[in-house]
C-alpha cells in the first residue's frame, strides 16, 4: 500500500524553494552628469609648514592664492 501523506518530492519541493528563478533584466546604469566647467576637486595634500603660513598670512582667499601660484608654476 502506498502512504498518501507525502505525494510529492520534498527535495525538488526544496529546489523549486531555493532555486533561481529567471534571471531579471538588469536597468542600464544611470548616466554620469556632465563635468561642470571650472569645477574644484578636493584633495589632501601635505605642504612644509613655512608655505602655509606664507599663504595664510594675507588672511582669507589663501587657497585662491595657492592655487593660482600652482597654476603660474605649472605654466597654465
Amino acid at each position: 500500500m502506498v502512504s498518501t501523506r507525502r505525494p510529492r518530492d520534498p527535495f525538488a519541493d526544496a529546489e523549486a524553494v531555493f532555486s533561481k528563478g529567471p534571471a531579471k533584466p538588469s536597468a542600464p546604469p544611470p548616466p554620469k552628469p556632465a563635468a561642470i566647467p571650472g569645477a574644484r576637486q578636493s584633495v589632501t595634500l601635505r605642504i612644509d609648514e613655512d608655505v602655509l603660513e606664507h599663504f595664510q598670512a594675507d588672511g582669507p582667499g589663501w587657497q585662491d592664492r595657492m592655487n593660482a601660484a600652482l597654476r603660474a608654476a605649472a605654466g597654465l
